[in-house]
């Protein structure tokens, strides 16, 4: 039984409606909405609407400021929680308990009580580059279900797919022999959302994380150094900075050590002259403050064998920076930009019921009615266009001789889930890493840029152009 339900159960019967534990279980997804999304689904019961077939996709309008492109993440989770779906009794008394649902129809209640996902899910895979107005995932399902998913599947595909974007960016910016490590646990918006941003970074590219609870449960070894907070009290307590260092060599022979505690070029002095000693074994050193291009050169100069890497509220602006100036770095540690920033605002949107195709008309943020498809269109694997169609129209697959090369037309939205039941298996973190590498690679580097990428705007067909205009009139 879960301890959460059973306490929230409890409290709210006696008039304490505060739960300091706040524990999510896999068993609370279906209560993690907004009210709203209840509320909709007692008036769709009441007027007799609830098992209307409905279609919504979730897109995003535009891009994040200085984003060329977005890599999508999320689905394995969000799948996840589709098969989860359910309510229990704890937790339909406990929304009863609230007064809200007083005029609710009994058929709400029976609903709930008998709650399970039975839709379709057509969704691109993770690791695509996707752009503005192009549908990362659809739910097909009656109307009930489909509206009170939206919120969950909001959380987790936004912010997965906005780390993944940014660990693309960082890889691509860094270049594939960089070692990049995700440290950004301590700045990530929840616990929950820190496994979560480790596991997006590592799919879209990075080699490692800091984060003890995701690496085990992705099937990795987590990494890191130290903090100067054990140099400093083994320094203070040892007797100096070098006795720190054999210190923690003692439990953990050759492990990356952080130098720039007190004076960062006189520690690479004597950890050199340790090592050209054969007093110690050392495979690398990390800068966390100060002048990263100068102390970099000055530590290379050093030790030259030694792997150095950087950290310190680190981004691909200035891994770019860096570079340029010639920095002596191998390796990155990356936490607060990576894990933070501009969120990717996606909105899931209500584009077809019973059948007929519908759309938001609203000032700034109308939407494409029906359902659709994405057809990307490479040439010698490089992005020429992507456009939306319909999904009952037929995309056109047009190879081209001319210059040597054939252009492929390519359907990016693919069933994953049909009837409630997944379609395909999980797929490993490799393999969408590797798909990720593929996506970015195809882009024009236009859209790659870290500054101010040029606007990437996916046409759209005729067929879904008459549409529109037929809808909205």
């Amino acid at each position: 039984m879960n301890p959460v339900s059973e306490s929230l159960l409890e409290r709210t019967s006696t008039g304490v409606v505060e739960d300091q534990e706040l524990y999510l279980a896999p068993e609370d997804y279906s209560l993690l909405t907004d009210l709203y999304q209840l509320t909709m689904a007692t008036c769709y019961v009441g007027e007799s609407i609830e098992q209307t077939q409905a279609s919504f996709e979730l897109f995003t309008r535009r891009l994040p400021e200085g984003f060329g492109y977005l890599i999508a993440m999320g689905l394995a989770q969000a799948l996840d929680y589709l098969e989860k779906f359910r309510f229990n009794s704890r937790q339909i008394q406990a929304l009863q308990s609230t007064g809200i649902f007083e005029n609710a129809p009994e058929r709400f209640w029976q609903l709930l009580a008998e709650a399970k996902f039975t839709g379709d899910v057509w969704a691109v895979p993770e690791g695509t580059a996707i752009f503005a107005h192009e549908p990362l995932l659809r739910i097909e399902a009656p109307l009930w279900q489909a509206q009170l998913v939206e919120t969950y599947l909001l959380n987790t595909l936004n912010y997965q797919t906005l780390i993944a974007t940014r660990a693309a960016r960082l890889r691509d910016v860094a270049g594939t022999e960089a070692t990049l490590l995700e440290f950004g646990t301590r700045r990530a918006f929840s616990p929950q959302g820190s496994i979560w941003a480790a596991r997006a970074a590592l799919a879209a590219g990075l080699d490692g994380t800091s984060n003890v609870l995701a690496a085990l449960k992705l099937g990795r070894k987590p990494v890191g150094t130290m903090a100067h907070a054990l140099v400093m009290a083994l320094s203070t307590l040892e007797g100096s900075e070098d006795q720190a260092f054999t210190v923690f060599h003692h439990y953990f022979p050759g492990a990356s050590l952080l130098i720039d505690t007190y004076d960062t070029v006189a520690a690479a002095q004597h950890l050199a002259a340790q090592v050209q000693q054969g007093k110690i074994e050392l495979t690398g050193i990390r800068l966390d403050s100060g002048d990263l291009v100068q102390l970099s050169k000055t530590v290379r100069s050093l030790l030259p064998e030694i792997a150095i890497f950087a950290s310190g509220d680190i981004d691909e602006g200035e891994i770019a920076r860096l570079k340029a100036a010639g920095a002596e770095i191998d390796g990155y540690g990356l936490g607060t930009k990576l894990v933070s920033g501009t969120p990717v605002n996606g909105v899931y949107k209500l584009v077809e019921i019973a059948g007929q195709p519908v759309m938001k008309e609203s000032s700034g943020k109308a939407t494409y009615p029906g359902r659709k498809q994405i057809i990307r269109t490479l040439k010698q694997g490089q992005l020429v266009s992507d456009c939306l169609v319909l999904m009952d129209e037929i995309p056109t697959f047009c190879p081209d001789q001319s210059n040597g090369s054939t252009r492929q037309s390519i359907k990016l939205l693919q069933q994953v889930m049909q009837q409630g039941q997944r379609l395909q298996s999980v797929e490993t973190l490799d393999t969408i890493s590797q798909r990720t590498a593929r996506s970015v690679a195809s882009l024009p580097l236009e859209l790659r840029q870290v500054q101010q990428p040029e606007p990437f705007v996916a046409s759209i067909s005729p067929e879904l152009q008459a549409v529109t205009e037929q809808t909205r009139h």
